[in-house]
């Protein structure tokens, strides 16, 4: 039987927009968009978000009843949490350049986008040994993840994958072979 996984991204929050290594609420723009597009994703047998305030906040503002899954956690950034990029690029250049070029980096003291592929291909693993559609509220750095381990292709592509605000990227497979549709935006059919 066939596993459906639609990941939904949060809507825009302050530390998104100010690119900073941290959680925090939606923006009133984010808001109001969110509210635009609720009541438009279709039913699923499970539901999930990932446990920042933004993703909370936008499936409650979805209307989505969620179970918090850990495991869906954005990656954890260590030192750098609560810092911009670009404080950590003027303080750490060298740091930030092999972040950005190499999968296995943990110089921040948190987890490698290594990690984060491979706990996310964990869930996914995990997800596909039930039947049936699943949604989840995830970081976008969570779907990128997600892509990178559905294509089956090097966590360098990782970087290459735009995720925007309230958009929806769809997995469906079985027995570990998955398909996958990027980035349908809500509101638009």
């Amino acid at each position: 039987m066939t596993t459906r996984v639609m990941l939904v991204s949060p809507a825009a929050g302050e530390a998104q927009r100010e690119v900073r290594f941290d959680d925090g609420p939606l923006s009133e723009a984010g808001l109001r968009r969110v509210r635009a597009v609720a009541g438009e994703l279709p039913a699923a047998d499970r539901t999930f978000a990932s446990p920042s305030v933004r993703c909370r906040r936008t499936a409650e503002e979805l209307g989505l009843s969620v179970l918090p899954a850990e495991e869906l956690a954005g990656c954890a950034m260590g030192g750098w949490r609560g810092r911009t990029l670009a404080e950590v690029a003027d303080a750490e250049p060298v740091a930030v350049a092999s972040w950005l070029s190499d999968p296995d980096f943990t110089g921040h003291g948190g987890e490698s986008l290594q990690q984060l592929c491979d706990r996310i291909a964990g869930w996914l693993t995990g997800t596909a040994l039930e039947t049936g559609r699943v949604l989840a509220v995830v970081e976008p750095d969570v779907v990128r993840a997600a892509a990178v381990c559905a294509l089956r292709v090097s966590p360098d592509a990782f970087w290459r994958l735009d995720v925007p605000p309230l958009t929806v990227t769809e997995l469906s497979g079985r027995g570990g072979r998955w398909n996958l549709g990027l980035g349908r935006e809500l509101g638009r059919r």
